[in-house]
């Protein structure tokens, strides 16, 4: 997190993920409930994607690195800016830290 400061959008945050699998991955259906409002998000996770950031290879592994994905980016953006659909391997194109930080990151 840039300067140490918490932003204010991410206080008082719900996130739930439920995995399904698809294709030999994972399709993520993600709600994020902050202060009354809602978003929703159709996040895909690759077998690959969850080898190099998750700690398994099952649906709680794929929900846990979704989780701790949603956790960064509200960290960085208020949930209306992340997109709705997405493969998560793309945060990395904008937010090259994201491969170190999300790697270092309990699970």
């Amino acid at each position: 997190m840039v300067s140490g400061l918490t932003p204010s959008y991410i206080s008082f945050k719900l996130i739930t993920v439920h995995a399904s699998s698809s294709g030999g991955g994972w399709v993520c259906q993600v709600a994020v409930e902050l202060r009354g409002r809602r978003t929703e998000h159709t996040v895909t996770v690759s077998q690959a994607s969850l080898a190099r950031w998750g700690t398994g290879s099952e649906a709680k592994d794929a929900e846990d690195l979704v989780r701790r994905s949603f956790e960064f980016l509200l960290e960085r953006e208020p949930p209306g800016a992340i997109l709705r659909q997405f493969e998560l391997s793309v945060i990395e194109s904008y937010f090259p830290e994201y491969d170190e930080l999300i790697r270092s990151t309990p699970g």
